[in-house]
């Protein structure tokens, strides 16, 4: 016979209180993949010469990789060790994320005609704000989730 301890929920200014650090964290994180997106794509885009999609996917997928390591060492560091489905999922998801940035951006940028310096790096600011709502939910729910749920 197994006995299975009770752990009454948590009352909801400590969830509240976690969750707005885990914002707070996500977004330290986010907003230095931001910076290093913006910096790639410009590079990239505006000094180089690539092509606009061409330059945004490849500012994207740097950003994803310096993020990971942000997301696994500061903002989600109280979670579960580095698997390799972790790192699966961590890549997977954030390739959506690149998708819909990139049809995002694809959108403002030949859609709109958001096409000088400042405009296609609103269109490029405007998609990785749009998209980093999604990469929150799936980064907490899935790649860097609580394996407790009691204690959430």
């Amino acid at each position: 016979m197994t006995t299975t301890s009770y752990a009454p929920p948590r009352p909801v200014s400590v969830r509240l209180r976690r969750l707005s650090v885990e914002i707070v964290k996500f977004g330290v994180v986010g907003g230095s993949g931001v910076v290093v997106n913006l910096l790639a794509f410009n590079l990239l885009f505006h000094a180089l010469r690539w092509t606009p999609m061409a330059a945004t996917v490849a500012a994207s997928c740097v950003a994803m990789a310096t993020n990971y390591l942000g997301f696994r060492c500061y903002a989600y560091r109280d979670r579960a060790a580095r698997t390799r489905r972790q790192i699966a999922l961590f890549f997977v998801f954030s390739g959506a994320g690149v998708a819909m940035e990139s049809a995002l951006f694809s959108a403002g940028y030949h859609g709109a005609g958001m096409t000088g310096p400042l405009a296609s790096n609103l269109a490029k600011t405007l998609s990785i704000l749009l998209a980093s709502a999604f990469r929150f939910l799936v980064y907490r729910t899935w790649v860097f989730r609580r394996h407790d749920a009691r204690r959430g």
